[in-house]
């Protein structure tokens, strides 16, 4: 599996919790809707955390791009955590209007994202950092 499969691999994993977490609440299932959540945005901080620590610094480095696409994916990762803030909080008042629209625009944000992450940074990160297989298994994540 290459870097870039493994990282996919991981957007399409917390797709399918996402999706578990909005049907739940469409349902009103508060608790299924709370375990899915908490599923959901466990995996999503586990990834940006590999990105974050790992994959941005390291990419950056080889590249000496300090100024670049990283920068963007911070800032949207920042986006995507003020928005599962809001949903925690919804979810907390079983407010599941307020859940629901807090989804629709972090499945938007999310999907525009990970589209520039697949087809346009981790295809740079492949090219740039030469070890970055060996990176992502010393952070627990085998490519």
């Amino acid at each position: 599996m290459t870097p870039s499969e493994l990282l996919t691999g991981q957007h399409r994993d917390c797709d399918a919790r996402f999706a578990d977490a909005e049907q739940a609440a469409r349902a009103q299932n508060w608790p299924a809707a709370e375990s899915a959540f908490a599923a959901m945005r466990g995996e999503m901080e586990d990834h940006f955390r590999l990105e974050e620590e790992r994959l941005f610094p390291a990419f950056e480095q080889a590249s000496g791009m300090r100024a670049g696409p990283t920068v963007v994916m911070r800032a949207e990762h920042a986006q995507m955590r003020q928005l599962l803030d809001g949903m925690a909080q919804a979810l907390a008042a079983r407010d599941g209007d307020n859940f629901l629209a807090e989804a629709d625009t972090l499945l938007i944000l999310t999907q525009q994202h990970n589209m520039k992450e697949e087809n346009i940074l981790y295809p740079m990160c492949e090219q740039s950092v030469p070890d970055l297989g060996r990176l992502l298994e010393e952070a627990g994540h085998a490519a």
